[in-house]
């Protein structure tokens, strides 16, 4: 396993909507497990296959509150089914480092996907893990958090990460 690096904002990649995978092979499992190990070494709660520069509909993902027992959750092709009122949730990204801010997302969804062997299935998720679920999708049809915000503070956060950049 390898680290892979993380694209930051503005990288023009992390726009992109990604295609669905439709090859589940040795490069595939190889991929998931390098996301897995840049996740927890980030250290985050998921990874999109499109912030490390791969454009396809990927994700890693793990909530749990107890470092000592990883809950892995890998999402191929998701898709959110009924989902409940929306909250408002404080969030950041490994791709906007060091800024987090507060967005509207669902409580609870389903969420339908395939997982890492192509084997479809079915999630119930609330809380973080229906936030996590959120924002990896979003990563991978080429939205960031910050395009909840306003354009005021996207602006503050464009040029925050700037001057980080320069330093």
């Amino acid at each position: 396993m390898s680290l892979l690096t993380i694209l930051h904002h503005p990288d023009p990649r992390l726009r992109q909507k990604a295609p669905p995978v439709t090859v589940f092979d040795d490069a595939l499992q190889t991929l998931i497990d390098d996301m897995f190990e840049t996740m927890y070494d980030a250290p985050g709660v998921g990874l999109a296959a499109t912030q490390v520069g791969v454009a396809l509909r990927l994700a890693v993902m793990d909530c749990s509150e107890d470092k000592a027992r990883p809950q892995p959750i890998v999402i191929i092709n998701p898709q959110i089914v009924d989902p409940d009122e929306r909250v408002e949730m404080e969030e950041g990204c490994l791709s906007v480092p060091g800024i987090a801010d507060k967005v509207q997302r669902y409580s609870r969804l389903k969420l339908q996907a395939l997982d890492r062997h192509g084997q479809p299935f079915e999630m119930d998720a609330e809380g973080l893990l229906a936030q996590a679920v959120q924002h990896e999708i979003d990563h991978l049809d080429g939205k960031l958090y910050i395009d909840y915000l306003s354009a005021l503070k996207r602006e503050r956060i464009s040029k925050k990460l700037a001057k980080a950049r320069k330093s």
